[in-house]
């Protein structure tokens, strides 16, 4: 059981990372990039990580759970700078991971990663991401050559270890992030195992937006008198963040495409994500956006690791401003200035639809979110509505067409389906370089597995025409053979080239009752 729970209901102003006890380095990394004071999951959960400690922590999506976890992490691993400055000896230092973070997905990986690198900047902490859909040899390379924190997905964590590629012994910190996505995902049996390779003797950091009970027995059978922290704002009630307004409307599936693409033109939008149930439909979305003038790019499960790369990539970097997903990026995109999340299809439950709107509305800022309701999965939204204590247990029924879409969106009068000419002044996806990632994936075919360098198969070279000799009888058929009595005369055959070796007169067999073949004209 938890040790004890604690609540936060206010967030002091003139708090800073400083004032809770951070590593002045690790402080200077932060405010290089302008984070200065925390959130309430981050204030009440640094003073008792960085004591070593177990922790349970929960906290609405986009509220900050990664610094939350990542920098009590930075502070127990010792680097050289620590040497350096008198907090460590040498016989402190080694190349075996001494930190371990565990992520259900791979975009939450390389989200986790960066904001990891960017608070260890100043102190040079090594951390390397771990996922799938990679080459080995790299990752293999960067452990071999020391690494001190290691973001991984249980399958390839589970992979290198089996290995002996990746050492586990002398991790001192575990953190499972997400913890309730695994769940979903059905990687608690693999993560039990690689926690079973750890050092009995760690700390352990549980960090989730939701907690179900399964999670729960989990931190009970691996961890030691853990806190548990749930972190609210005083202005932020209910299970959805508060600056993020949300419109729900009762859509027909044909008339959707034409209602995101008018959405898409609402003043002051920003970045967009679209979600997709299916990998279809969100490859199918993505296609019309593009068709339409929208700069689009895709990432779904049927893509290569590169492809899906390439467009978060392209997203982040601007040259693509609507991303169309599956659930496989409701959790790890954490990309500023997203203003848009529209809800193409209903999700399937009440946690899918929190961690899709939690692209938006993300550390304070403000964010829509649009969900369009098909018919059919009326009883599913009202489900989903009920168990998030919402408002919209009966969506109004609307079309791209409908006076109150457009004021309620802020659509200006007269937009179309199509995005202006004068408006296409994005880069696009093509502009976006492909990274070559190497490993099995670019040797096979089809789009599962297939690196983004090999999406486009190359074009066969033209076969050269078969050259094709007519013969009568066995003979080739010339000038020089005079006809038989009673028969057609045979066309001339080309004349042979010289120097070409004459050729034997190819023999055919006919087919007697008996089966036995006998030679023609015998």
């Amino acid at each position: 059981m938890p040790r004890h729970t604690e609540e936060a209901t206010t967030l002091s102003a003139t708090t800073t990372f400083r004032d809770l006890g951070i590593l002045a380095e690790t402080a200077e990394a932060l405010e290089a990039v302008g984070i200065t004071s925390p959130f309430p999951i981050q204030e009440m959960t640094l003073p008792v990580a960085l004591a070593g400690k177990d922790v349970i922590g929960q906290a609405k999506t986009g509220t900050g759970k990664t610094l939350g976890f990542g920098l009590p992490l930075l502070e127990a691993v010792t680097v050289p700078a620590d040497v350096e400055a008198g907090r460590a000896t040498a016989d402190q230092l080694t190349d075996a991971p001494q930190a371990l973070v565990v992520v259900p997905t791979r975009e939450l990986c390389q989200q986790v990663t960066n904001d990891l690198l960017t608070a260890g900047k100043a102190r040079n902490v090594r951390v390397l991401s771990i996922y799938g859909g990679r080459a080995y040899e790299p990752q293999v390379d960067a452990l071999n050559k020391g690494v001190d924190v290691v973001v991984g997905t249980p399958g390839r964590l589970l992979d290198l270890a089996g290995q002996r590629k990746l050492r586990l012994s002398q991790v001192r910190s575990l953190v499972l992030d997400e913890a309730d996505e695994m769940l979903d995902l059905g990687f608690l049996p693999d993560v039990e195992k690689i926690i079973e390779q750890l050092p009995a003797k760690r700390q352990t950091m549980l960090f989730s937006a939701t907690m179900p009970g399964q999670v729960i027995a989990l931190a009970r059978r691996y961890m030691n008198q853990p806190t548990h922290i749930t972190a609210t704002a005083p202005d932020d009630e209910g299970a959805t963040v508060a600056n993020t307004t949300q419109h729900v409307y009762r859509a027909h599936s044909m008339d959707k495409p034409e209602m995101v693409a008018r959405i898409l033109q609402a003043d002051g939008r920003g970045l967009a994500m679209v979600f997709c149930r299916t990998k279809r439909t969100a490859a199918d979305v993505a296609d019309q956006l593009a068709r339409r003038g929208f700069a689009s790019g895709a990432v779904h499960g049927d893509l290569g690791q590169g492809a899906r790369e390439q467009a978060l990539r392209a997203f982040r970097n601007g040259k693509v401003d609507v991303l169309v997903c599956t659930d496989v990026a409701a959790r790890g995109i954490d990309v500023d200035g997203v203003t848009h999340v529209i809800n193409y299809q209903t999700p399937e439950d009440e946690k899918t639809y929190l961690h899709r709107i939690g692209r938006t509305g993300r550390a304070g800022a403000a964010g829509i979110a649009v969900t369009l309701v098909d018919w059919d999965d009326i009883p599913r939204w009202q489900l989903i509505n009920k168990a998030l204590a919402l408002s919209f247990p009966d969506p109004p029924e609307t079309y791209s067409t409908s006076p109150h879409l457009f004021a309620e969106l802020g659509i200006p009068e007269g937009t179309r389906g199509t995005l202006p000419r004068a408006e296409r002044t994005r880069a696009g996806l093509a502009a976006e370089e492909v990274e070559d990632l190497g490993g099995p994936q670019a040797k096979r075919g089809g789009r599962r597995g297939q690196s983004a360098a090999a999406e486009a198969p190359a074009k066969r070279p033209a076969r050269p025409k078969r050259q094709r000799r007519r013969t009568r009888g066995g003979e080739p058929l010339g000038e020089a053979s005079a006809p038989a009595e009673g028969t057609v005369p045979a066309p001339a055959a080309a004349p042979a080239a010289e120097g070409d070796a004459p050729r034997a007169p190819r023999r055919r067999r006919r087919r007697t009752r008996g089966g036995a073949g006998t030679p023609a004209g015998s």
